[in-house]
């Protein structure tokens, strides 16, 4: 595959930690309809940016959906069997298409990049990192390759490179928002069969399932990937309920504040 061919340089070493831990909130919210997600997002980062909450990190899953990037060439990459139910939603977030469903792992970090550098390529690196670590620490050697998002898990065993996770941002007035998604244990047709994923032609998608030969549940990753997120980014993070009572989900103010 053309597209892929240039290896980047080593993807297993971890960036430098930042000298002191910031506190954040936590949230891991389970199987969330993707629209209710993204009105989340909108609504913490109104916050954020104001300084009317804390950085917070999500993680949840999403029924199935497949979310359109701003460089989604929805004629020529969208090629869904008329016969599926799934829900097609537009977002913000760079890149082109991709899809999201049970047994994929994902990640909304919401944070203030004023306080991780102010540098969106950067951040794109670390969240990189940051899979590459939850990766590795169940025996996976995940890879960046050049000019690409997203991490692979290299060629092996007569196969090429298998991308494995995804990752699409936004960032407004230094305030993040959409994040990466990991394929733990689900089938990845819908990235060949129903769309172009990530603009790719003829790119391969697998899950850790698949690379262990064993099922692996989201439940077993997520406390990794928690941590990995935690020390890439030099978090201190705390778990909050999400039973509605937190005072997190959706708010009127928040949501204007995103907009201004």
């Amino acid at each position: 595959m053309k597209a892929i061919s240039r290896r980047h340089a080593s993807s297993s070493t971890p960036t430098s930690l930042p000298p002191v831990s910031r506190g954040a909130y936590l949230l891991n919210l389970g199987l969330v309809p993707y629209r209710d997600a993204f009105d989340l997002q909108r609504s913490l980062a109104g916050g954020v940016s104001q300084g009317a909450i804390p950085e917070t990190v999500i993680f949840l899953e999403h029924p199935p959906v497949i979310t359109v990037g701003r460089r989604t060439e929805t004629e020529s990459e969208l090629h869904v069997p008329e016969t599926v139910e799934v829900e097609v939603v537009a977002t913000d977030r760079g890149g082109k298409s991709t899809f999201h469903g049970p047994g994929q792992l994902v990640c909304y970090p919401i944070l203030d990049l004023g306080n991780h550098g102010k540098d969106v390529k950067r951040y794109v690196r670390d969240l990189e990192d940051a899979l590459i670590r939850t990766l590795a620490a169940f025996g996976l050697d995940g890879e960046r390759y050049d000019g690409l998002t997203g991490i692979w898990m290299p060629p092996s065993d007569g196969l090429g490179p298998r991308k494995i996770a995804s990752i699409g941002v936004h960032v407004t007035r230094w305030v993040t928002t959409h994040g990466y998604a990991l394929n733990v244990e689900l089938d990845p047709a819908p990235f060949t069969e129903w769309i172009t994923a990530c603009g790719l032609e003829d790119a391969a998608f697998t899950t850790m399932a698949r690379e262990l030969d064993r099922p692996v549940t989201v439940d077993e990753v997520r406390p990794i990937a928690v941590d990995a997120i935690a020390e890439v980014f030099g978090l201190e993070l705390e778990a909050l309920p999400t039973d509605g009572d937190a005072g997190l989900w959706p708010q009127r103010i928040h949501a204007s504040l995103a907009e201004r």
